[in-house]
């Protein structure tokens, strides 16, 4: 069986998250999903997500690619996890080209894959923190 794994945040998940983890899934057998716990997010990536980790959690769990999700409480923690769950391929959205490289040292299959273009979380929270101020505005 061919594992493959891949990390983030996953708030507002939306068709871009869907495609990725789609895509993700089609490179192996079984998909395991690393998802940021709210500790982490805040005290290291300076984020606040909308929902919280459980909620996260709960709706990656529904998705039919995604086979196991998993708590992501540090930046290191991922040369522990492909020898854990013995991975076969890593893989991120091509933003992080590079940055994950050393984990072929590891034995594993490291991919970028493209993201969908026209979508973000980043973008979906402008987007409605702009409508909120036009409208509380007028």
């Amino acid at each position: 069986m061919k594992r493959v794994i891949t990390y983030g945040t996953f708030d507002l998940l939306h068709y871009g998250h869907i495609n990725l983890l789609e895509r993700a899934k089609a490179l192996g057998d079984y998909l395991i999903v690393a998802i940021s716990t709210d500790e982490f997010n805040s005290k290291e990536k300076n984020k606040k997500t909308y929902f919280s980790f459980e909620q996260r959690k709960k709706l990656l769990e529904a998705l039919r690619c995604v086979d196991l999700v998993i708590a992501e409480e540090n930046w290191d923690q991922k040369k522990s996890d492909v020898h854990l769950y013995q991975v076969d391929t890593f893989v991120m959205g091509d933003d992080w080209k590079g940055k994950f490289d050393f984990l072929e040292e590891e034995g594993v299959e490291v991919v970028y894959l493209p993201r969908t273009p026209e979508i973000s979380t980043s973008q979906i929270k402008k987007t409605c923190m702009r409508k909120i101020f036009l409208k509380n505005k007028n």
